[in-house]
């Protein structure tokens, strides 16, 4: 309900009067039905939902204060106004204990009615808002996640939102947040939720099967194909897709997925038919894409085609208590899994928990609770049996680093290693830091993560485990 698009309902016997006060209205937006007597007046409450009621207490057929406590029984609640005869002070009195907004004495103006209406309307809809805020206030639980922290609020609403519209939802947030949890969420709380929901993670395909991987291929396209193969675009076809670390697709391929944004239009590789597809597309990265916008690594028309509607994911260190909700709902879970006794979290692990930066996020904080119940078991969880790089304070502190050695001459020889040696030891390492994860090694070196997989194969290595973004 609006202002602009409020009904009233006028409940009024004396047909004269309605005639006045439906010529009162006539010029203000508000449509306007009237009952002259308390049985038209039920029925018409019970064929339509009124903003708001002018009553009339004096009916032929009706107690009117019996009545206005009926329609204030009413869910939802229309606001009702009494119209009273002049100097009945103690009966509007009478009808405002009951649930009255306002009332109105016999003889009264155009202008008092109107804005008598318009004060009951603007009070119903601050009231409609103010309880919508405190359910949200309220909302710790919302498709999958877990958070009341006022930027998780702002995060369900956007999801709630846009999940109706078909609309690209750019989601935008550092790893380990859940960028896919929520494409997950948009998908299954919009009209598309019986159809598929189909997640492509850019980042752990190798560049030259990501063409493949979207739209598909025939038999013979290149060495390997050794059958018809339908991609990720055929297989969402009335559903979702989701493009994870969008970001990390070859330019040239960019230019492709902008024409089946465009149009829902695509060719399977080596086919010389088109497809066309009613796909929904949601995409997500832990980059800022409009850097990579700039850099020229990322088309800017497809940037903008893709960015309809922007989602970003607060990163944990920011979200307060809510690490706490979510490191004991992840408590609950792994101690039932894990047949653990653990109910809770000691004052000193919540401090703890509530100190550390988490840097790896959702993530990060599931590990540090699934290794603590693996490794334990205890009634409650302490802060000694979370990993060391959590627990903080004392231990956390570092050795003292000792003061540098004397360098010795060194033969020029061992001095000078080869390049090759050099960018095997920097890519592995990269990868070490960033815990076993291509995608964010890769993007630390400012590579793409299909160079590491070749490099890594050419090893003989093969391709890493990848973790999932």
């Amino acid at each position: 309900m609006t202002a602009d698009r409020a009904t009233i309902l006028l409940v009024e016997d004396t047909r004269s009067l309605a005639e006045i006060y439906r010529a009162y209205l006539r010029d203000t937006p508000w449509a306007l039905l009237h009952a002259a007597t308390g049985q038209e007046a039920r029925a018409a409450l019970a064929a339509h939902r009124f903003d708001a009621v002018l009553l009339d207490l004096n009916l032929p057929d009706a107690d009117g204060m019996d009545l206005l406590r009926e329609i204030r029984a009413r869910e939802p609640k229309p606001e009702v106004i009494v119209i009273t005869a002049h100097g009945s002070v103690a009966v509007a009195v009478a009808a405002m204990k009951e649930g009255a907004t306002d009332f109105l004495a016999k003889p009264f103006a155009r202008e008092r009615l109107c804005v008598t209406v318009a004060n009951a309307l603007e009070r119903r809809r601050l009231a409609r808002d103010l309880a919508l805020l405190r359910e949200a206030a309220e909302r710790t639980t919302f498709a999958g996640f877990i958070g009341a922290a006022p930027a998780m609020q702002a995060v369900y609403r956007i999801i709630e939102n846009a999940a109706a519209s078909r609309a690209t939802v750019f989601i935008t947030g550092e790893s380990g947040t859940g960028k896919e949890l929520a494409a997950e969420a948009i998908h299954h709380l919009s009209p598309r939720r019986d159809k598929p929901f189909v997640a492509l993670n850019c980042a752990a395909i190798p560049r030259e099967l990501m063409e493949s991987e979207v739209f598909g291929h025939v038999r013979g396209a290149f060495t390997g194909a050794l059958a018809d193969r339908a991609g990720a675009a055929s297989e969402a076809d009335g559903g979702t897709l989701f493009l994870d670390e969008v970001c990390e697709l070859d330019l040239a391929l960019q230019g492709k997925l902008l024409r089946f944004v465009q149009t829902g239009r695509f060719q399977r590789v080596g086919s010389p038919r088109e497809g066309q597809v009613d796909v929904r597309f949601v995409c997500a990265t832990n980059r800022d894409p409009l850097a990579e916008v700039r850099q020229g690594r990322f088309r800017e028309d497809l940037y903008y085609r893709l960015h309809v509607i922007p989602l970003t994911l607060p990163p944990l260190r920011e979200r307060g208590e809510d690490i706490l909700r979510i490191a004991e709902a992840f408590l609950a879970r792994f101690a039932t899994e894990e047949g653990k006794r653990f109910r809770g979290l000691t004052p000193d692990a919540r401090e703890a928990l509530l100190a550390h930066a988490w840097p790896g996020n959702v993530r990060e904080l599931e590990n540090a609770i699934r290794t603590a119940v693996v490794l334990h078991d205890a009634e409650l969880l302490d802060r000694a049996m979370l990993p060391p790089q959590v627990q903080g304070g004392p231990a956390q502190r570092a050795a003292p680093v000792p003061p540098p050695r004397p360098v010795e001459p060194m033969p020029e020889a061992r001095l000078i290693r080869p390049l090759a040696e050099v960018e095997r030891e920097a890519i592995e390492r990269a990868i070490a830091l960033c815990g076993g994860n291509i995608a964010r090694a890769a993007a630390h070196l400012g590579v793409s993560p299909s160079t590491i997989y070749r490099k890594r194969a050419s090893w003989g290595q093969g391709p890493a485990a990848e973790v999932a973004e």
